[in-house]
């Protein structure tokens, strides 16, 4: 099968690749225009062993200017990663790119893809589009996003439930919460406190600390995300992707001194505006739908990932 990956170059798109590599029937078109907040050298980095492999194409381009017409020629599915990332910033001005990359490129793509036979349109969307609510997270809960990051991504559901209606894009909308591990973005949480733990500075927190989430490792994603394409009767369907185990950010913290050997000094600052006190996934229609059943503990999950960054940061200083 031919796949189209946008994203292909970040954290998750590199690992999506990789996965979808390993069937010997998929060659891959990975696309990355190279946005957001992770600097290029690192998206290079991320993408760098997948340049080498028969069955993969690589092409930088801005999906918003790009002819996709020549991008989905022959194309038989498409996994839409790419965007902008970012609760925090995603306030004030910087709400433009928000609504370029993940709202007008969405529907870009989609409008590319109507008349396409396609065998899968699979949406990668974001726990943040619930906002606070209590409990496990059902997909039958109505999103109330907290963040305009929320809102551009549960904008993009809209349309491609709106392509699926009017012309059968054979849309797969899943929602990932808190996704971690090796190339993890440097902005996010795990990323910079093991990095200041490692580097002896202090770890920053937004919050008190006490806020909880459901933390889904990279493989345990991956898996889920790769099943989208194979199993039937999950066309149109809206499907969360979450992890093993949930835990406060003071809970990972004590983690990471154990798992580092290093003592944390803690600044706590303000809570960042549009974050949820707490996520947690109801994983029932992703065990229904896809078999899924994420594997991965926080603490093996934790040690990859530091494994990851003191092999980055020592390989950056050399």
């Amino acid at each position: 099968m031919n796949i189209l990956v946008t994203g292909a170059a970040g954290f998750i798109g590199s690992h999506l690749c990789e996965k979808l590599l390993e069937d010997n029937r998929h060659r891959v078109i990975g696309v990355d225009g190279f946005i957001g907040p992770t600097p290029a050298p690192l998206k290079t980095k991320n993408v760098a062993p997948l340049q080498s492999h028969p069955r993969f194409t690589f092409v930088e381009t801005d999906l918003l200017t790009a002819d996709l017409s020549v991008l989905l020629d022959g194309v038989e599915a498409v996994y839409h990663l790419a965007g902008m990332p970012g609760v925090r910033t995603s306030w004030g001005t910087d709400f433009a790119a928000y609504a370029v990359h993940n709202i007008s490129v969405t529907q870009r793509l989609l409008e590319a893809c109507k008349n396409l036979p396609l065998k899968r349109f699979i949406y990668a969307s974001t726990s943040s589009v619930y906002g606070e609510q209590s409990g496990k997270l059902s997909e039958t809960l109505e999103p109330v996003p907290l963040s305009p990051y929320g809102i551009t991504k549960l904008t993009g559901e809209h349309l491609c439930r709106v392509y699926f209606r009017e012309f059968s894009v054979p849309v797969v909308i899943l929602r990932y919460f808190t996704v971690y591990g090796p190339r993890q973005r440097p902005d996010m949480s795990f990323h910079r406190f093991i990095r200041q733990l490692l580097t002896g500075q202090p770890l920053t927190v937004f919050g008190d600390g006490t806020q909880s989430r459901d933390f889904t490792y990279i493989s345990d994603c991956i898996a889920g995300t790769a099943a989208a394409l194979e199993r039937d009767h999950v066309v149109g369907e809206t499907i969360n992707i979450g992890g093993k185990e949930r835990a406060s950010v003071n809970d990972v913290i004590r983690l990471l001194e154990t798992l580092t050997g290093k003592k944390a000094t803690v600044h706590y600052t303000p809570a960042a505006r549009g974050e949820p006190k707490q996520t947690w996934a109801d994983l029932t229609k992703a065990r229904q739908l896809l078999a899924y059943e994420p594997t991965v503990t926080l603490i093996d999950g934790l040690q990859k990932e530091i494994a990851y960054i003191r092999s980055l940061y020592k390989e950056a200083q050399t």
